[in-house]
Formats: C-alpha cells, structure tokens, sequence
C-alpha cells in the first residue's frame, strides 16, 4: 500500500497550483477535486437544496480517489482530499446553514465509515497565506466556488482543529504568501519533508 500526501487549506490558497508544481518534481500519483465533473457542483451554487448531494459526491469521489492512490506504484498526492471535505467543507457548509443538522450527521457517519477502511494520509501540507491573497486567487479563478473569501478564516480554524489531533511530525505546515508566480522553493521543502520517511 503506497503512501498518501494531501495538501489541504482554503478555497484559493493555491492547493491545486502547488500540486501541479510538485507533480513535475516528484515521482506522485495524482488526484484533483475536479469541480467541472462533479454533478452537483453548479446545481449547488445556484440552489443550496443540493448542498448535501453535493457534499457527499465529494465525500464519496475523495474516498474513490484514496482507494486508488494506495494501490498506484507511486506516492499518492492529493488536492485537497477526504478529511479537508469533511473537516473544512461539510463543517463550513453546517456552519453557513446550507446542511442540516441531520445532513451534517450523514456526511460525518459517511466520513468516518470511510475512514474506518482507508487509512488517514501519511502526510498533510497545510497551505497558509493572508486572506486578501486568498480573496484575490478566488477572484482570478475560472470556476464554481460555493466558498468564497469570506469564509477563509473559518475554514482556517476549522482546518487548524483538525491538525491538532494530528502527529505533529505528519503536518508540515507551509506560509505561500509569496508563491503565486514560484513553487521552485516550497517544493523543494515538501519533497523533502516527504522523501526521508
């Protein structure tokens, strides 16, 4: 069983750009989120009566997607992934009020049925930079975001709690400020932090 890699944090932080840039480097199976294939996505944006549909075919699509990664003859590196869908997603989503609490509880047993049979990933890189930078990436983008700006600070605590209950020699925590035009140097720092172990 190969070894998985997620790189997490707020919409617009830069986690599929910095994927790519490590895809190119290393020798890494990849998997995106893919927000124009997922079937749910623009139905959601303009009606919130899909937010659970929504929210568990990404739940079911990252844990698809860990299935394949561990069984690839290379190290597994995800966009996002399982736990960040739930932990940052569902939570975010309960939050702003567009899951119910019985449809919050649903993708949480889903959740954590999964993780019953699909080990948590063996490493986290955890994306960081000011929200004014994440609110500029988002405005750049060319796609559905159902998070928008606003919500990057709470994503961030909730994303921070879940870390916490993490090892902390499996969470390499990175600020990407200054990233947007040069990967070279943050690479570099997550390839090592993956290679030796």
């Amino acid at each position: 069983m190969q070894k998985l890699v997620t790189v997490v944090g707020a919409s617009g932080v830069g986690k599929t750009t910095l994927v790519r840039a490590l895809a190119t480097m290393g020798n890494f199976s990849t998997a995106y989120e893919d927000h124009t294939e997922r079937p749910f996505q623009a139905f959601f944006k303009r009606d919130k009566q899909y937010a659970l549909a929504n929210q568990l075919d990404y739940l079911l699509l990252r844990a698809e997607q860990e299935k394949e990664l561990r069984s690839a003859s290379n190290i597994g590196l995800m966009d996002g992934g399982l736990d960040l869908d739930f932990h940052g997603f569902t939570r975010l989503f309960h939050r702003r009020g567009l899951l119910t609490d019985p449809e919050y509880d649903l993708c949480r047993r889903f959740y954590l049925h999964a993780r019953e049979f699909l080990p948590a990933p063996e490493f986290v890189v955890a994306l960081n930079a000011p929200l004014e930078v994440v609110a500029r990436r988002l405005a750049l983008r060319n796609r559905i975001n159902i998070a928008s700006a606003q919500d990057a600070g709470l994503m961030n605590r909730f994303i921070a709690e879940w870390l916490e209950s993490l090892s902390s020699d499996r969470v390499l925590r990175v600020d990407v400020t200054g990233a947007e035009e040069d990967y070279q140097d943050v690479t570099k720092v997550i390839l090592q932090f993956v290679s030796p172990h």
